[in-house]
Order: structure tokens, then C-alpha cells, then sequence
């Protein structure tokens, strides 16, 4: 009958076994597992760079940005780079950072607070939960 004896189940006592076509098993487990990778929600990460002296209308037009990222459902990564010798600034970068966290806080939960990591002073900024 060219069928096979495939254990479904090795813990229950007695082990449980049905007689069925191995490679169709095989391929309804690949579907199902495509499946349920397709209806995962997926995480979207977008980045807005800022220099520490980033201008009004700079500052601005990012902010909007962000916005737009935040209300798309994508989570953004907020961060300062600090070239050469303007790594002084580090006061200036995270006033920056915190001043977009506020301006976005009507849609947005910061994830993490601003801190350094080499050159970079990031900030994770994630969408609200809607209710």
C-alpha cells in the first residue's frame, strides 16, 4: 500500500503511531511552518542619524520623519554621531535625543534612554500600544 508507520508522539505512554505517507507528512509540516512564519509580525527597525549640532529645521524635518516610521508601526533607532573632536558634545546629543523622545511622546514609549556606545549616542524609540 506503500504507506509508512510514523511515530506522532514519543512521550505519551504508549508511544502514539499512525499509518500514513511519510513524504506527504513531511510536506503538510513544511506548509503548516510557512504558514505560521507568514502571519508573524514582523519588526521593522529604521534609523535617523543626527550630529550633535543638528539645526531647528534639520531637527524638524527628521522629527516628521520619525512620525511617520512610528504611525507606520516600525520602531526607530534615534542616534547622535560624534565625529572627531566634536565627541565634546556629548551634553548637546542627548538634550537632542531627549527633546525628540518629548516631541514624539504622543505616539511613541522610549524604549531605552540616550547612551553612548563608541562614537553613537542612541535611543530606541517604540510605537504606543493601540487600545
Amino acid at each position: 500500500m506503500e504507506l509508512d508507520l510514523v511515530e506522532i508522539s514519543s512521550s505519551a505512554v504508549p508511544p502514539v503511531c499512525k499509518v500514513i505517507d511519510y513524504k506527504k507528512f513531511l510536506y503538510d509540516q513544511k506548509k503548516k511552518q510557512k504558514e505560521i512564519k507568514a502571519k508573524a509580525q514582523k519588526i521593522i527597525l529604521k534609523e535617523i542619524r543626527f550630529g550633535p549640532n543638528t539645526d531647528e529645521h534639520d531637527f524638524e524635518f527628521k522629527t516628521k520623519h520619525a512620525r511617520k516610521f512610528i504611525e507606520e508601526g516600525a520602531k526607530v533607532k534615534a542616534f547622535v554621531f560624534f565625529k572627531g573632536r566634536a565627541i565634546i558634545y556629548k551634553d548637546q546629543g542627548q538634550i537632542l535625543l531627549l527633546r525628540l523622545a518629548q516631541e514624539l511622546e504622543d505616539i511613541a514609549v522610549v524604549e531605552a534612554l540616550p547612551k553612548m556606545d563608541g562614537k553613537r549616542m542612541f535611543m530606541y524609540l517604540t510605537p504606543k500600544k493601540k487600545k
